[in-house]
């Protein structure tokens, strides 16, 4: 076996809630990043993926457990290891040959040296000709070839990658994907070990030796599939396939509700995270699944490959779906169901009347808040209790989105209106004004 890199024994990260309250986004998570293999990193938005990442590279303190590097415990950003960031996060003011020289600055290498590195890199990664442009002169693909080439000038042991093509383009992400594991299988760079966060199922497949599935409240690694395909790999071919199907399988069964024995699933908590799925998504996504090839049923990779649909977008709408039993989720499969036919085959009256009966019966936030409307003399309320309560198990950021969830499912049913002026949820106007 070969030898460990970066291992983490029981690692657990906590951060305040707006109340004060710890919330624990990390508890007990065990990884070893090896010699001479990519490992990528999946799970929901939210479960703790980026500050492992940032445990890893020594930015920020564990609370609980140990972290090493070679063998020895790490306390602090390590020479070996450097992290290439989604936003790019360059100097404006700095050229390209400045943005990539900066960390060798920082380190003390004298200027003859650095220009000499710093050339070296740009040749490597594709940016020759390009060394004397300012951030804003590039496009978004050339930009983050310049936050590669940064991070590989200092000749990293361990190259830590945050979401680092998710902003770009389709082509040019693969493009730029494609040219790493190029680099990496060549061993033109030095790098002994990748670690690549992602929301991309295929490009995990495509990349990785390895593939970890991250859960969520609190973060921990709750599967692990090897993937033993040589490189380059085909996005077709039917292993990679199989193999990003099982993924979906696994990243969506934590995503259906347990079901009782009456064959109900069972309601969300009150303040249950809710999926950040788009009404006009949903549908869409619905009537596809309804039509020719899928005719009611369809693996999600598929799915998402005809509605253009990224996976961080297609699992939300997916689980959305499910949760308001417009379709199943089985097996990284997505089913429609018979009130999701009757649904797509409804005009856009019926369709508002079926959704809000959906969300009053298996939402437990939206019936709390029409609930609230419906006992106030006015019927409206402001968002803030909503909020308090969300917040005493979610941190404020995930709780506005949660909240955000709940307001726009249920303005679409006319279930209440909300004033983003004033932050005044309140009854539709015809149900006030009867009630007045």
């Amino acid at each position: 076996m070969s030898t460990p890199i970066v291992e983490l024994k029981a690692v657990g990260k906590s951060f305040r809630s707006a109340d004060g309250s710890p919330r624990t986004v990390l508890d007990g998570v065990d990884f070893t990043l090896r010699e001479r293999e990519i490992v990528a990193l999946l799970g929901q938005s939210g479960s703790g993926k980026s500050t492992l990442l940032r445990i890893m590279a020594g930015l920020i303190k564990a609370d609980r457990g140990d972290v090493y590097y070679r063998g020895q415990p790490l306390y602090g950003p390590a020479r070996g290891i450097s992290m290439v960031f989604q936003s790019f996060a360059l100097f404006p003011w700095l050229t390209v040959q400045q943005n990539i020289e900066i960390g060798l600055e920082a380190r003390g290498i004298p200027a003859a040296e650095r220009e000499q590195r710093a050339e070296r890199a740009i040749d490597l990664i594709g940016l020759s000709g390009f060394e004397g442009a300012l951030p804003r002169e590039l496009s978004g693909g050339m930009r983050q070839r310049v936050g590669i080439a940064r991070a590989l000038v200092v000749e990293p042991d361990v190259l830590l990658m945050d979401e680092a093509f998710s902003s770009l383009d389709v082509l040019t992400g693969e493009r730029l994907r494609d040219d790493i594991l190029e680099l990496w299988e060549d061993t033109q760079i030095p790098t002994k070990a990748i670690l690549v966060v992602s929301h991309n199922i295929e490009e995990a497949v495509m990349m990785a030796d390895r593939v970890l599935i991250f859960a969520s409240d609190p973060g921990r690694v709750k599967y692990q599939m090897v993937v033993g395909l040589p490189r380059p790999r085909d996005a077709d071919s039917p292993e990679v396939r199989a193999l990003m199907d099982e993924i979906y399988a696994v990243m969506t069964a934590g995503r259906v509700r347990p079901v009782r024995a009456t064959g109900e699933p069972e309601r969300l908590r009150l303040d249950e995270r809710l999926p950040e799925a788009d009404i006009g998504r949903m549908e869409g996504l619905l009537e596809l699944l309804q039509e020719d090839p899928f005719l009611g049923r369809a693996d999600l990779p598929r799915l998402g490959e005809e509605s253009e649909l990224t996976d961080e977008e297609l699992l939300p709408v997916a689980e959305a779906l499910a949760l308001l039993d417009l379709a199943q989720l089985a097996g990284g499969d997505l089913s429609i169901t018979a009130l999701g036919q009757r649904y797509v085959a409804a005009e856009n009256p019926q369709r508002q009347k079926m959704f809000s009966e959906q969300l009053l019966a298996r939402v437990p936030l939206a019936a709390h808040i029409r609930h609230s409307l419906l006992q106030e003399p006015a019927g409206e309320l402001r968002e803030e209790p909503f909020l308090d309560l969300l917040r005493e198990s979610l941190d404020a950021e995930e709780a506005k989105r949660v909240l955000d969830v709940a307001i726009e499912w249920g303005r679409y049913a006319e279930a209440y209106a909300y004033d983003y002026n004033t932050g005044m949820i309140h009854l539709p106007e015809d149900e006030r004004e009867s009630a007045d």
